[in-house]
């Protein structure tokens, strides 16, 4: 039986109008995080998808892997992925994060940014398969790198400035509630970062019966 969130210790809170996010800086220790990024590093099959933007296919500015239980499929960015099968490292990690975050996961999307120049663009969370508030833990390793959360505008407005994050090695980002309704976030390019980065987003599919 998992815990609630409000049980559990080392979260900090993010102070941000309608939505539920938390951070967990220290939730892995440094040995134990550097052991995990080299396995990762070598178990995961890192692939540079090709996504749909505006009419058109580029590829992603990141290597990137969807993981998951059998029937999981994601679609985002008009491009549908097809789960890879758990490595003997995610399937422990799953579980402690299912535990320290008090919900369930069937599966993760997991990004490699090899250097400071990879990023991901303004967007949300929100595809019809993780339903209308989702859950998603975001496990960071390896070089620390700067999360942005900006509340979404009308269109024809100008956009609200954005609340920055440095998301640490070993750290847990929470998001829930209607946190990926009214915000988007993104990863920006940033100079002088030559280490890579795996970020894993665990989340939860919906799928039909």
């Amino acid at each position: 039986m998992f815990a609630t969130i409000n049980e559990l210790d080392g979260w900090q809170p993010l102070p941000l109008a309608d939505a539920d996010i938390r951070y967990a800086a220290s939730w892995l220790g440094r040995h134990e995080a550097d052991a995990l990024f080299e396995r990762l590093m070598h178990e995961i099959t890192w692939e540079r998808h090709r996504l749909n933007l505006f009419g058109r296919e580029v590829d992603s500015p990141r290597l990137s892997c969807w993981i998951g239980d059998p029937g999981t499929a994601y679609t985002y960015s008009r491009s549908r992925f097809e789960p890879c099968p758990w490595t003997a490292s995610l399937l422990p990690l799953r579980e402690r994060v299912q535990a320290f975050c008090g919900t369930r996961f069937n599966s993760v999307l997991a990004n490699l940014y090899r250097h400071g120049q990879d990023s991901m663009g303004w967007h949300s969370d929100d595809e019809p398969e993780l339903g209308t508030c989702p859950v998603i833990a975001s496990v960071s390793l390896g070089a620390e790198r700067r999360f942005r959360l900006r509340r979404k505008s009308p269109r024809g407005t100008r956009a609200a400035l954005p609340l920055g994050l440095s998301l640490a090695h070993g750290s847990v980002l929470y998001m829930a509630g209607d946190t990926q309704r009214y915000y988007q976030h993104d990863l920006p390019k940033v100079a002088g970062v030559t280490g890579a980065r795996i970020n894993l987003t665990f989340r939860f599919i919906k799928v039909p019966a």
